[in-house]
């Protein structure tokens, strides 16, 4: 059965989108994760949301437990995750406001705990495909349906956080062939995938970074107001994408 877990913040742990809601309290062998489940359903779909930082924005992005996050939504019994981030811009054409469909991660953190199979059994998962190319084809499909500017097959680099690049390291990430930026992708993606669950991203941009030298450089305070701007787009995306989820035969090999 599906059953889609939800990762992110920006009104989506708004119990006002799910029919039924409740709160589940979850415990998990890796310690709590960052919030207890909301759960209900939309169009009959079964749906459970994770608070990414908090109820209260209060865990920095390097604390995250992610290996508690994916674990919680796994024992709930979900099959795929839908995940919600703020990003930064390294290209032009991807404008703040736009949405991004990453296809592929770059991995520059340091601190996190990247793997399930740190004990006992290696097991070495491939990552050639992160992201479920289901859901990124739906998200498309969806966006364009809506009238949504956004951009398929992107590069996300996650960096470590909670500090924002320099104009030096924006530059270089460009270089790298990454077209957006964030401090959340990674290890969630990845630990998804080791847990054999269907998951996609959906970046919204609310910056330049600070690679664009005549724009302003990121603050926190810039990417609050264009996700506030913005936020009704991601949840009317994730609203109408999940019913069709439930329709369509998975390609992703997990």
């Amino acid at each position: 059965m599906i059953k889609i877990g939800i990762i992110g913040g920006s009104g989506l742990d708004n119990p006002d989108i799910l029919k039924n809601p409740r709160f589940v309290e979850v415990t998990t062998p890796y310690g709590a994760p960052s919030s207890g489940l909301t759960c209900g359903s939309i169009e009959g779909v079964e749906v459970a949301i994770l608070a990414r930082h908090g109820k209260d924005h209060s865990i920095y992005p390097s604390a995250v437990n992610s290996r508690a996050n994916i674990t919680a939504l796994k024992e709930y019994g979900c099959t795929h995750i839908l995940a919600a981030t703020a990003v930064g811009s390294l290209r032009e054409e991807i404008e703040p406001g736009h949405l991004v469909f990453p296809s592929q991660f770059i991995d520059f953190t340091r601190k996190r705990e990247v793997t399930f199979f740190d004990k006992g059994e290696v097991v070495h998962t491939p990552m050639a495909e992160p992201f479920c190319p289901n859901l990124r084809a739906l998200f498309a499909e969806t966006a364009k349906g809506l009238g949504y500017d956004y951009h398929e097959n992107k590069t996300v680099i996650t960096i470590e956080g909670p500090r924002f690049s320099t104009q030096a390291e924006s530059h270089m990430f460009r270089g790298f062939g990454a077209d957006i930026i964030n401090m959340s992708t990674v290890p969630e993606v990845n630990l998804a995938r080791e847990a054999k669950l269907h998951y996609a991203s959906v970046a919204m941009s609310t910056d330049y970074d600070c690679w664009r030298e005549e724009e302003e450089p990121v603050t926190w305070e810039m990417i609050l107001n264009t996700m506030k701007n913005n936020a009704d787009k991601v949840i009317n995306l994730f609203t109408t994408v999940i019913p069709k989820v439930a329709e369509q035969s998975d390609v992703c090999k997990i």
